[in-house]
């Protein structure tokens, strides 16, 4: 019997829909094959996206797995407020590893005022792994959003120091994951691995997911240095010459408010927002994140030594 061309394509899947259904395979893969997984949470779009998600995953039941917030203590307010709202709403626990805490404990050294918290999250995030005795961590990384990012596959192996070897990938041939480990060990999984920025935003409009406001045009004091546009918190100290001044601006990635930068802009909703990151060159954290630049190999130094 022949399939007519109508038939065949009424079970076509669209772009968004597949990769939605390749999200949706890989949570319960790690369901069925974990026994204590955990979503890395930061309140971004990336991890929101995630968390919708897993949610679909598993309706009508909630996740079967908590969030973890690693916190530097250096967050935009807005966005932890978003946080708590999302995961009361959905019903999931919230674990909140604080690098505050690891400062007290002498595990790492507060940079003061003028240094960045944001490396100091790889200890907290090996300490909360270790305590929840954690087997499998969901995180939000796309390969689209830097280099070493695309190296990752979507089952990330990591030794019992938490590191991980780009030469030491498993293959992933006909989407078959291999989530073995030992004591100890751990698999970071990425089911976002796919997507792209504009993806992310694509969906977003389809679902109507909220996101944080920051994420919209909105005025904002800032400061402008080394190309990028920071927030003038108190958090960031000054540098000489750096004035603060009234932007219309939005960001287009979350995370430490002293080293996320902001990008001007007048998108005020999502399908404006979709506009300009169609038309776009950059992607969003080489654009607008300040510890990427640090070194040339930054990203892939931290999540050598346990990094996201």
């Amino acid at each position: 019997m022949t399939t007519s061309a109508s038939t065949k394509g009424a079970y076509e899947l669209s772009h968004l829909r597949a990769l939605e259904a390749e999200a949706v395979h890989i949570f319960r893969e790690v369901a069925a094959e974990s026994e204590r997984p955990v979503l890395l949470f930061s309140g971004g779009k990336d991890s929101i996206v995630m968390l919708h998600l897993a949610a679909r995953a598993f309706w009508p039941a909630p996740p079967p797995f908590p969030v973890l917030h690693i916190d530097t203590g250096h967050n935009f307010d807005e966005v932890i407020a978003f946080r708590d709202e999302t995961v009361a709403a959905l019903g999931v626990r919230l674990e909140v590893g604080r690098v505050q805490d690891d400062i007290d404990a002498g595990r790492v050294v507060d940079p003061g005022p003028k240094g960045l918290r944001n490396p100091l999250q790889t200890v907290t995030l090996l300490r909360s792994i270790e305590e929840g005795r954690y087997d499998a961590a969901f995180g939000g990384a796309r390969r689209d959003e830097e280099k070493a990012r695309a190296k990752e596959r979507v089952f990330s192996f990591r030794d019992e120091f938490g590191q991980w070897d780009p030469r030491n990938q498993r293959p992933e041939l006909w989407r078959l994951y291999n989530g073995r480990h030992g004591a100890g060990e751990h698999i970071r999984v990425f089911p976002l691995s796919n997507w792209t920025e504009l993806d992310i935003w694509q969906y977003v409009e389809e679902e109507d997911i909220a996101l944080p406001a920051i994420y919209f045009a909105h005025q904002r004091t800032v400061i402008r240095r080394d190309d990028m546009l920071l927030a003038a918190d108190p958090l960031i100290a000054r540098r000489p010459g750096e004035e603060p001044f009234e932007a219309t601006v939005r960001f287009r990635t979350v995370g430490d408010l002293t080293c996320t930068g902001c990008v001007e802009s007048t998108a005020g909703t999502v399908a404006e927002v979709i506009e300009e990151v169609a038309a776009t060159r950059l992607t969003e954290r080489g654009a607008t994140r300040a510890d990427d630049r640090m070194s040339e190999a930054g990203m892939e130094d931290r999540k050598r030594e346990g990094y996201f």
